[in-house]
């Protein structure tokens, strides 16, 4: 028999659009109460509402996860009204596609701060409580660049690829706290940071949807505690 989420606390970051939006809602629908983290707090509040129609509780915090101090004020308020999580997603990035002496290098340290300090920075504030109460989910969401650099991708992929290397040791580090890290290395994904404003008008056949990655989540964390997926690649079927 597997793990049952129901009634768990999870905090989800980049919940307001995207993959971290479609697991807030999937896990909401699953029972799992959710602490949702982003920069923008009117689609937070979008989000917390719509996850409360599944009778969870929703909580949130607009604060910019790159910033150590924020971050920890941030997962502290979320502590108060929610406890403390048994579940974290870190899903929150940002993408900069650009040759590599044509990338301004201020938006090159930004993506690397985000997308690697912002992971570093989550995990830090909720790592403890998880040690403490020896046991908890954590899924770490890195790329298909992660894994393989392409042209025009250097400061994404050097996050992303830095992000493998962190979660490898890192998961070895907890293991013996009965903690399950998991990394997802989605290829292209049907989102604002991959197709911009409007990515419900690609074709939903052909690419990933934010949603399947949701379910992909969930049933990784329904997993029988005694197992966990250390790393796993999502491809489209056929996005040609």
């Amino acid at each position: 028999m597997g793990q049952d989420i129901k009634g768990k606390v999870a905090y989800i970051t980049g919940a307001g659009s995207g993959i971290g939006k479609a697991t807030a809602i999937e896990f909401a629908q699953e029972g799992v109460h959710v602490g949702l983290i982003a920069r923008t707090e009117t689609k937070l509040q979008q989000v917390k509402e719509e996850a409360e129609k599944y009778g969870v509780k929703a909580e949130y915090a607009a604060v910019d996860i790159s910033d150590l101090e924020e971050t920890e004020k941030a997962v502290s308020g979320l502590k108060e009204k929610l406890g403390k999580a048994d579940i974290l997603i870190n899903n929150a990035g940002v993408g900069l596609h650009g040759n590599f002496l044509d990338t301004d290098p201020d938006d090159w340290k930004r993506t690397v701060e985000i997308n690697l300090f912002g992971m570093y920075h989550m995990t830090r504030a909720v790592l403890p409580d998880m040690i403490e109460k020896n046991g908890g989910d954590m899924i770490n969401i890195s790329s298909s660049n992660g894994l393989k650099g392409t042209a025009g991708s250097t400061s994404y992929s050097a996050s992303k690829f830095a992000v493998q290397g962190m979660t490898e040791a890192l998961m070895q580090e907890v293991r013996p706290h009965n903690i399950r890290v998991f990394t997802m290395n989605p290829s292209l994904v049907a989102t604002e940071l991959a197709f911009g404003d409007n990515p419900d008008k690609n074709d939903e056949q052909k690419f990933m949807q934010p949603e399947d990655l949701a379910e992909y989540m969930v049933a990784q964390l329904k997993l029988h505690p005694r197992i966990f997926i250390k790393q796993s690649l999502q491809w489209a079927t056929n996005p040609f």
